[in-house]
C-alpha cells in the first residue's frame, strides 16, 4: 500500500520540538510540499521562519495549539486547510508522560488523538469528498507492554494501538480511503524521557526512581531515527500496520495475534 509524499501536504501535532520536529524535518526532506505545524511551544513560529528559509517562505506555517482544546484543534485543522487548499498527511503526535496529573495526559494522549484522527477523515476522507491520505498515531514500546513506573501513561499508549488498528481495518478504509498506522518509539533522547522520573503517580514510595531505573534499563535512540522510519511507514505501511522504532534500530513491524491465539491451554 504505497504512499508518495511528493508534493503532499501535512499537519503535525506537538511539531516544535523534540520527535514531533524531527517527523516534520524529514517529511520536508522527503518532497512534502508544506506542513502545519501546531504545538503549545513559544518557540514554534522561529521554528517554521527557519524551515521556511530553507524550503521558501510559506511552506511551514505554526499553528499555537492545546491539543487537548477541540476548538483549537479543530481551527488548526482549518487553518491549514485555508493555507495549503488541502491536506494528505496528519501525524497525531503530541503527547506527554505525565501520571502526576494523569487527568491531562489521558486528554492529550487519548481524547487528542481521537479527535485529530476524527478531523483528519472529515478533511480527508473520500466520505467528506476527500481523496484519501495518511494518519500516523503516536503509541509507544509502552504500549506493548506493562511498567510499574507509569501505569496511567502505559495505558493511554495501549488506547492508541487498540484505536489506530481498528480504523485501520477494511470498514474504514473502503470508507474514507485513509491508511492508518501506529508507530511505537521506544526511549528516545527527548526532555519527555530525561525528566519522566518527577511525573510518577504521587503516593508511592520511589516511584520516580522505579521509573527512571526501568526506562534507563531500555536502548535509546535520537529523534532522527523514529522521523526516518515514519516517512518508511507512511510510504510503505500496510493499513492497520503497527511498528516500532527503538535502539537506534531499523524499524521494524509488530503483528499483534488475536485473542484466540494468544488463549493460554
Amino acid at each position: 500500500m504505497s504512499f508518495d509524499l511528493k508534493g503532499k501536504i501535512a499537519l503535525v501535532t506537538g511539531g516544535a520540538n523534540g520527535i514531533g520536529l524531527a517527523y516534520v524535518k524529514e517529511l520536508l526532506k522527503n518532497g512534502v510540499k508544506g506542513v502545519a505545524i501546531t504545538d503549545i511551544s513559544p518557540n514554534g513560529n522561529d521554528v517554521a521562519a527557519e524551515l521556511n528559509k530553507q524550503y521558501g517562505d510559506g511552506t511551514v506555517i505554526f499553528i499555537t495549539t492545546n491539543s487537548i482544546n477541540k476548538a483549537e484543534l479543530a481551527v488548526a485543522f482549518e487553518k491549514a486547510i485555508e493555507h495549503f487548499k488541502t491536506l494528505d498527511v496528519v501525524i497525531n503526535n503530541a503527547g506527554i508522560m505525565f501520571d502526576s496529573d494523569w487527568e491531562k495526559e489521558v486528554a492529550l494522549n487519548c481524547n487528542a488523538v481521537v479527535e485529530g484522527s476524527l478531523l483528519a477523515i472529515k478533511y480527508m476522507g473520500k466520505n467528506n469528498g476527500g481523496k484519501g491520505g495518511v494518519v500516523a498515531n503516536i503509541a509507544s514500546i509502552l504500549g506493548l507492554q506493562s511498567l510499574s513506573g507509569c501505569p496511567v501513561y502505559v495505558g493511554t499508549k495501549h488506547f492508541v494501538l487498540g484505536m489506530t488498528r481498528s480504523f485501520g481495518t477494511d470498514y474504514y478504509w473502503n470508507l474514507t480511503g485513509i491508511k492508518f498506522v501506529t508507530m511505537c518509539p521506544g526511549v528516545t533522547e527527548t526532555p519527555l524521557i530525561s525528566e519522566a522520573g518527577k511525573f510518577a503517580l504521587k503516593g508511592f514510595p520511589n516511584l520516580g526512581e522505579v521509573l527512571a531505573k526501568e526506562l534507563g534499563s531500555l536502548p535509546a535512540q535520537p529523534p532522527r531515527n523514529v522521523a526516518e522510519g515514519m516517512i518508511t511507514i507512511i510510504t510503505k505501511g500496510q493499513n492497520g500496520s503497527v511498528w516500532v522504532s527503538e535502539g537506534n534500530e531499523p524499524i521494524y513491524e509488530v503483528e499483534i495475534p488475536d485473542r484466540l491465539t494468544l488463549r493460554k491451554k
